[in-house]
């Protein structure tokens, strides 16, 4: 079966050009932005069941490479600054939060360990990655309930930059910490 990562590089980046139009144009205010994020880790996770092609290129990819992915979580940073200016909920920016910073921090720190050859046990991915999924499900769900008491409180998800996260960047998360998960389930021996 022929790998066909340029495809996919390409679709990644449309997928992420449909994102930013959907932010710049406001259309997240006409949905639940919340209820996008299921949508889209289902469909990741349905074509990566029906789509070998596009199964074997995720599986080609470094694991060290989707724990990077995670780096991003360092967004945490701008949701208390967004706190601070009143812009995000309390619960939401500083929970979420310190919880993407604590991942991401984990995160770099079994990077650097693993290219030191320091971690090769699968362990320390597994452990990092339940606590990065549990992480992401609380934000997720914690903005979820917040928006359905209180829309407005959530309204710097609906524009962006924070647009990419519901449309973008957080079902490509979960959708890594899946991809994980069944990665090292099948190795169970040595990730690096």
């Amino acid at each position: 079966m022929k790998n066909n990562a340029g495809l996919y590089y390409v679709i990644l980046a449309l997928w992420l050009v449909a994102a930013a139009a959907v932010g710049h144009l406001g259309l997240l205010n006409k949905v639940r932005p919340p209820l996008i994020i299921p949508a889209l880790v289902l469909l990741l996770v349905v074509f990566y069941l029906t789509a070998p092609s596009f199964r074997i290129w995720l599986n080609s990819i470094s694991l060290n490479a989707l724990v990077s992915i995670h780096l991003i979580r360092f967004i945490g940073f701008y949701f208390l600054y967004l706190y601070g200016k009143g812009l995000l909920p309390y619960e939401f920016a500083v929970y979420g939060g310190w919880g993407d910073i604590v991942v991401a921090a984990l995160a770099l720190i079994i990077l650097i360990l693993s290219a030191e050859g320091i971690i090769k046990n699968y362990k320390y991915f597994n452990n990092w990655n339940l606590i990065g999924l549990v992480d992401i499900l609380f934000v997720v769900s914690t903005a979820a309930r917040l928006y359905k008491a209180d829309p407005a409180s959530m309204s710097e998800l609906t524009h962006l930059p924070l647009s990419l996260l519901p449309t973008f960047i957080v079902p490509l998360i979960i959708f890594s910490h899946l991809l994980i998960y069944f990665r090292l389930r099948k190795k169970r021996l040595s990730v690096v």
